[in-house]
């Protein structure tokens, strides 16, 4: 019993995934957790995805993961950001029940064959010979197994700070990872501390909407997973609604600076810039006079409210009083403070693109660990590095994203051949090809990949194919298809502002008009089909950017001859001719994979690039010479 395929630490977002993943691909896989109780706990905001997490979350469920059908299954309100704007950086987000995601998760884990959960504490990583055998626990087990994910979250070394008080913890009344960090330390790798945070918690009878902009839900809902055909009518959905700070609240935050524990020197760890504290916001933009505050329900059987915008590790009783100076608040309950939380982080430099360390083989890290912040950055690395454990183990050639074909390939490609001084935060922005890596062509992305690894059904798999088949075969009649002056089509090309036909043209070419929509031209050819409206949008999109999209996708096969040229394992880069001992040091420090990874190392230059290319051209010849 004591043997296993692969072992997991944690139970959160990144070990949830991972876990699922070894098991489903057929590995005995034991989870490591203090408690059942807390598989899937939401430690901050209830909520999943966001600009640029939402196509994380697609990305999770085109691969087999379990996070997408978690969010539609709990979700309390859902709606997609930047929906005025392109496919491109458009992004879906959830509000879930908090409690009810718990639960979900915990139900899948436990109830997954080939996954064992035990309750306890690792203290200690088995390696021999560089490579890992397994753990020890603080309960006296030893388990042994030749690949380990380690996803300890906030656990690895966390102390909580309120004010001046400091309390070791990964959690508020959960304890943290000090053992496990030393072990780590042991075995030569860094720990550094990043510093998170969460607001305190308010009692939604005690809050007066009156007067405050509410927010619902999306009509009609796009789910988040492919998976899942639509959400039920009865599936229960809250608003979210909007305050704002006041001047009050600043200055009542102000005059407690010095018991911030932020700034007071308490904490010396980095801090999230994307997501900062109130005391953060004060201090970088201390010409705004208002902060938005976006007041969130928890759930449907709690009374709790997540009062995003207000992160903060001040004094209990210096929250209640900046609380009540924002309006709807005054009188608002506060059930629990908020906390600032420092957390150890291995530099992501240490690991291969597989997510394995380069120190130790079969130890994969995966989630806050490696510098990250979030859930969806959690749960995608959680998938990637099971994923990669499993392969291992059954001597199959690694899985590794490309820059081109994901928003997880991007997120780990960016944390292993660069590293990150700051929590980590998926943006739209981070990706140079969002044209071709959009939500809503995920699974035609990545469907495949996950079908593969046994993650995805073939009934699931078929449903991809057949989207897509669907789309080209549109895309197909609508170029074929012409349509003549004289029809009622004007009418609506006139009314739409659009220059009327001269001539006969193709449906596909009228469609290109950026005023002109499908539905204008469906009601006038009767063999145009009602595919529904993802559909629908996937072929109006490939047209309207066909230009666009051919222009990336060169882009992407300019620069796809370097990309996956390997760097073979343990070259020493001082044997390369004209390479100058900064580029040597920056090479040796980061040991990149393939030349793609060693062109995006910050600070080598093209000629650097060339000369390593003209090496590995030369390496290769001799090799097969020899051979």
């Amino acid at each position: 019993m004591n043997s296993f395929d692969c072992i997991v630490i944690g139970a959160g977002h990144a070990g949830i995934e991972a876990a699922l993943a070894t098991a489903r691909m057929g590995l005995k896989t034991a989870m490591l957790t203090l408690s059942q109780e807390t598989i899937g706990q939401m430690s901050c905001n209830p909520a999943i995805g966001g600009v640029g997490k939402g196509q994380l979350v697609k990305e999770i469920d085109a691969l087999g993961g379990e996070m997408g059908l978690a969010a539609d299954r709990t979700g309390i309100q859902f709606r997609q950001l930047n929906a005025s704007k392109g496919q491109a950086v458009r992004s879906s987000r959830c509000q879930s029940d908090r409690k009810q995601y718990r639960l979900y998760m915990k139900q899948v884990v436990l109830n997954q064959p080939n996954l064992f959960v035990i309750e306890d504490k690792v203290s200690e990583l088995a390696v021999v010979a560089g490579a890992v055998r397994g753990i020890k626990t603080a309960g006296g087990l030893n388990l042994e197994a030749p690949t380990v994910v380690i996803t300890t979250g906030t656990f690895l070394d966390g102390r909580i700070h309120i004010g001046t008080q400091i309390t070791p913890g990964g959690r508020i009344g959960e304890a943290a990872s000090r053992r496990l960090a030393g072990s780590i330390r042991d075995l030569g790798f860094a720990v550094l501390m990043f510093k998170t945070g969460t607001p305190p918690r308010i009692d939604g009878r005690t809050i007066d909407f009156t007067g405050l902009e509410r927010q619902d839900s999306d009509d009609p809902i796009v789910p988040f997973s492919f998976r899942t055909p639509f959400i039920p009518r009865d599936q229960k959905l809250l608003p979210c609604h909007i305050t704002r700070t006041t001047e009050r609240t600043h200055d009542i935050i102000r005059a407690n600076f010095h018991l911030s524990p932020m700034y007071s020197g308490q904490i010396k760890a980095t801090g999230v810039r994307y997501c900062p504290s109130i005391e953060d916001k004060l201090k970088k933009f201390a010409d705004k006079s208002t902060h938005h505050v976006f007041l969130e329900p928890e759930g449907m059987d709690t009374f709790e409210y997540y009062p995003n915008g207000i992160s903060t590790g001040l004094p209990a009783d210096v929250q209640e009083e900046m609380v009540h100076s924002i309006p709807g608040l005054e009188k608002a309950v506060m059930v629990r403070p908020g906390y600032s939380i420092e957390h150890g982080v291995v530099p992501a430099t240490e690991l291969k693109p597989t997510l394995e360390t380069k120190k130790v083989r079969g130890l994969f890290l995966a989630g806050q660990i490696n510098g990250t912040t979030g859930y969806e950055e959690a749960g995608a690395q959680g998938l990637v590095a099971g994923i990669n454990a499993a392969l291992q183990v059954q001597n199959k050639e690694p899985f590794i994203l490309g820059r081109h074909e994901s928003y997880i390939g991007v997120l780990i490609d960016d944390l292993t051949t660069k590293g990150t001084e700051e929590p980590y935060r998926m943006f739209t922005s981070r990706v140079e090809y969002r044209l071709l890596v959009r939500e809503d062509n995920a699974d035609k992305r990545l469907a495949q990949y996950g079908h593969n690894f046994g993650l995805l059904s073939q009934q699931d798999h078929a449903k991809v194919v057949e989207k897509y088949e669907a789309i080209d075969r549109e895309i197909g009649h609508l170029k074929a298809t012409t349509i003549a002056p004289g029809t009622p089509l004007d009418e609506v090309l006139a009314t739409a502002s659009s220059a009327p036909l001269k001539q006969s043209v193709s449906l596909y070419d009228l469609l290109k008009r950026p005023e002109i929509n499908y539905n204008m031209i469906a009601a006038f050819d009767g063999s145009l089909r009602d595919l529904g409206p993802q559909v629908i949008s996937q072929v109006e999109y490939e047209i309207k950017y066909e230009g666009f999209i051919h222009r990336q996708q060169k882009e992407v096969e300019k620069f796809r001859h370097i990309e996956y040229i390997r760097i073979p394992e343990g070259l020493d880069f001082k044997v390369i001719p004209g390479l100058s001992k900064e580029i040597v040091e920056k090479f040796n420090r980061f040991n990149p994979t393939t030349l793609g990874a060693a062109n995006r190392i910050s600070g080598v230059t093209p000629s650097a690039i060339t000369l390593l290319m003209v090496y590995l051209k030369k390496w290769r010849l001799q090799n097969e010479n020899r051979q």
